[in-house]
C-alpha cells in the first residue's frame, strides 16, 4: 500500500478536504505525526503532493526548483526522521504552473518537447532533496528517458522512477484537484492524458516507458481500469502499480456514510480487486485504515 499525502507550506496547519472525508492537507509538523502513525500501522510507502499557493505559481513552474521550496525542505526533514520509509515525488508542472497544466503552455497549446527540460530539472531537484522514487505524472512523451538521463548523469543511479504510464483523462479526479487547487485555468487535459475508450494505447506506452528506464509502471485511475492493469501485467510481467484515485475513494466513503454499504467490507474488497488483477502495489487513500484493519 502507498499512502498519498498532501503538503501545505504552513508547518502547523491541518485542512480537511470536504470532498474526501477523513483526508486532510498537512503542514510539515502535522504530517510528521501522520507519517509516524502510518509507520506504526505498517504503511511505509508514501507519495507526496504539494498544495502550492497562487503567489508561487508562474508559467515555467520555477518555484519547483527553488531550494527554499517547502516541498523540497519537507522531504529533507522526513527522510531524516524516517530513513526507512519510501517517499515518492510528483513530477508535473500543474501544482506550480499559473496555467494549471502538466506541461508548458505556449499560445494556448501544451508543448511536449519544451516541457521535458523543466520536468527533468524538477526531478533532479527532488532527487537531491532526498526522494527515493521520482513519479512523473505529466504524461508528456519521452519524459521518462529525459529524467533517467538527468538522474544518472548527476549520480542518482539508485533513485527509481515510477511512471504514470497509463493515466486516463478521467472524471474521477475532481476531489484531488480541489485538494491541490490545480485544475487547468483553460481547456482540459485530454490532449496529453489517455482516451478512456482506448485500451491498446496503454500497452504501447508501457513498452516505451520500460525502454526509457522506468522501474515501475502505474495505471490511473484504478477500479474502472482493472482490465488495463491485467493486460499490462500479463504482457510485460513488470512491477505494476495502480492508483485508487480521489473520486473512487470519495464514492465509497459517501456510500458508507449514508449506510448504503459496509465500509470495511467494500474497502477491502476493492483492494483485493487490484491484487487479483495483478497489481504489485496500490496507491490508495484507504492505506492507513486498511493497514489498521489488517493489523487487527
Amino acid at each position: 500500500l502507498v499512502y498519498p499525502l498532501f503538503l501545505l507550506e504552513d508547518k502547523n496547519a491541518v485542512q480537511p478536504i470536504s470532498s474526501m472525508p477523513g483526508i486532510s492537507r498537512f503542514g510539515l509538523e502535522k504530517l510528521i505525526v501522520e507519517v509516524d502513525e502510518c509507520m506504526n500501522a505498517g504503511v511505509t510507502n508514501f507519495i507526496l503532493f504539494p498544495a502550492v499557493e497562487e503567489k508561487y505559481k508562474d508559467k515555467y513552474a520555477t518555484y519547483s526548483l527553488d531550494a527554499s521550496n517547502f516541498y523540497l525542505m519537507a522531504i529533507r526533514e522526513l527522510k531524516k526522521r524516517f530513513p526507512e520509509a519510501v517517499f515518492i515525488s510528483d513530477v508535473a508542472m500543474d501544482p506550480y504552473s499559473s496555467d494549471g497544466h502538466d506541461g508548458l503552455v505556449i499560445d494556448g497549446q501544451i508543448v511536449n518537447d519544451e516541457t521535458l527540460p523543466i520536468l527533468s530539472a524538477m526531478a533532479l531537484a527532488q532527487a537531491e532533496a532526498g526522494f527515493d522514487i521520482i513519479g512523473p505524472s505529466d504524461m508528456m512523451d519521452g519524459r521518462v528517458g529525459e529524467i533517467r538521463d538527468a538522474l544518472d548523469e548527476n549520480g542518482f543511479t539508485n533513485v527509481g522512477i515510477m511512471s504514470y504510464t497509463a493515466k486516463y483523462a478521467s472524471a474521477f479526479y475532481g476531489p484531488f484537484r480541489e485538494a491541490l487547487d490545480s485544475a487547468p485555468k483553460s481547456g482540459d487535459k485530454k490532449t496529453y492524458q489517455m482516451d478512456p475508450a482506448n485500451g491498446d494505447e496503454a500497452i504501447r506506452e508501457v513498452g516505451l516507458d520500460i525502454s526509457e528506464g522506468a522501474d515501475l509502471v502505474m495505471v490511473k485511475p484504478g477500479m474502472p481500469y482493472l482490465d488495463i492493469v491485467y493486460r499490462i501485467k500479463e504482457a510485460f510481467g513488470y512491477p505494476t502499480y495502480a492508483y485508487q484515485v480521489s473520486g473512487e475513494y470519495a464514492m465509497m466513503k459517501a456510500a458508507t456514510q449514508n449506510g448504503w454499504l459496509d465500509h470495511d467490507a467494500v474497502m477491502m474488497e476493492s483492494l483485493l480487486g487490484f491484487k487479483r488483477a495483478g497489481a504489485d502495489g496500490i496507491l490508495t487513500y484507504f492505506a492507513l485504515e486498511a493497514a489498521r484493519l489488517l493489523k487487527r
